[in-house]
């Protein structure tokens, strides 16, 4: 064997020596990346134990790696270059062109045009991440490089996508429990009985849209033989909406018996209020106060939707009063309205969920069709109105859905 060829033969040993000491480098690697996923490190340590295993074992000078988080691409890790320094916004359309590993070559973009491949990882056409790539020497093998680095990049942009998707599923269940415990904090918050007797009657509907609502409806009989009753709506849904009804009703109970006007109770009503909001919600509100051996009926009317009295045959709206609470330090002015109950009566309080019901061809209830309603149905029984009013709005609305809290009371004075 000639001194050439024995030189050859070592050469290539030595080579063969090297390669199978990268690769077992890289499988150490991957081991410890496998282990470190399999622990739920945190996401920060992942990228960087993927930079270090680029800059050692691979050889690559230069990187970046884009996710995106919260819908936008961010730079999450980099080689060669600060990161913060990245205008991922500005590079997320030369982002999304790459739907294949490509060589970068032949790119004029500015940033782009500095590495030498770039491998996006995709799932089901949709882009998880970008890694570009460069730096690589010139007698280095960059293809079986770029193939050891994209399963690589494919493992743990796969492990950081489950943690996201792990999070989201956790933040989902969360809500779930919150919003079973406002949905049920505010059933207990609405009356499940309401009073029937030879003066007068309530009955009520209430149908949150999402389970959990802002609307909320109350009564309280007096002694003296005086009935009160309310409707609120609540700005803001979920948990800090059933805690504000919680605590509106303690102050409705608590409050209405301290006074004998029901303008001062509103402007009481409305301090409450603004203890417990600091001003960042508000509420509408309508309070009546009916007294059977007087049959005068006084109410405020809190920015809330008009109530309609039906008596003699006709439809009264109940105007009369302020404007939300919760909003200001003091009310601006504070108006009772009072109405002599003149025979039979029927009074309809609701929520916005019914003025602002559209049909599938997108119309509101026509103001004329809902108090010749009203007049029709004037006779009937407070529960009956209500189941008739329903089938009313279904045949109304048709396919369409109620987009809000549909809350009713209605208040049937014999």
């Amino acid at each position: 064997m000639s001194y050439k060829s024995l030189k050859h033969g070592l050469n290539t040993i030595e080579q063969l020596e090297r390669e199978l000491h990268l690769k077992q480098l890289q499988i150490n690697r991957l081991l410890n990346i496998t282990q470190a996923i399999n622990s739920n490190v945190k996401v920060g340590e992942l990228f960087e134990m993927y930079s270090s295993f680029l800059s050692w074992e691979m050889g690559v000078r230069k990187m970046a790696l884009f996710f995106r988080k919260d819908d936008q691409w961010h730079c999450a890790a980099a080689l060669g270059f600060d990161k913060t320094e990245v205008d991922a916004m500005e590079l997320s359309k030369e982002l999304t062109s790459y739907t294949r590993p490509n060589n970068l070559s032949d790119s004029s973009h500015p940033f782009v045009k500095q590495f030498d491949v770039v491998i996006p990882v995709l799932h089901k056409d949709v882009p998880l991440a970008y890694v570009f790539l460069g730096g690589f020497g010139e007698d280095e093998d960059m293809y079986s490089k770029v193939q050891f680095i994209t399963t690589i990049t494919n493992i743990i942009t796969v492990a950081i996508e489950n943690k996201r998707l792990f999070k989201q599923q956790l933040e989902q269940q969360l809500l779930q429990q919150e919003m079973k415990l406002a949905s049920e904090m505010q059933q207990l918050l609405i009356p499940d009985a309401l009073p029937s007797n030879d003066f007068y009657e309530l009955a009520g509907i209430y149908q949150p849209h999402l389970n959990v609502g802002g609307d909320y409806y109350d009564y309280i009989q007096h002694e003296d033989g005086r009935l009160t009753f309310c409707i609120a709506d609540i700005a803001g849904k979920g948990v800090a909406a059933a805690l504000l009804m919680s605590n509106f009703q303690a102050n409705f109970h608590s409050l209405l018996p301290l006074f004998d006007d029901l303008r001062a109770f509103v402007a009481a009503l409305n301090q409450a209020v603004l203890r417990i909001t600091k001003g960042e919600r508000f509420l509408t509100f309508f309070v009546a106060q009916y007294n059977p051996a007087t049959r005068m009926l006084e109410y405020v009317n809190a920015g809330h939707t008009q109530p309609a009295l039906a008596m003699s045959g006709k439809v009264f709206r109940l105007k009369e009063g302020t404007t939300v609470l919760g909003a200001m330090d003091e009310l601006p002015f504070v108006e009772k309205g009072a109405v002599k109950i003149e025979g039979p009566a029927l009074i309809l309080l609701s929520t916005d969920g019914l003025s602002e019901l559209r049909n599938e061809s997108d119309e509101f209830i026509d103001q004329d069709f809902g108090d010749g309603f009203i007049l029709e149905n004037a006779g009937l029984s407070a529960a009956e109105f209500n189941s008739r009013l329903l089938k009313a709005l279904d045949s109304f609305k048709g396919g369409a859905k109620f987009q809000d809290d549909f809350t009713v009371l209605t208040c049937k004075i014999f």
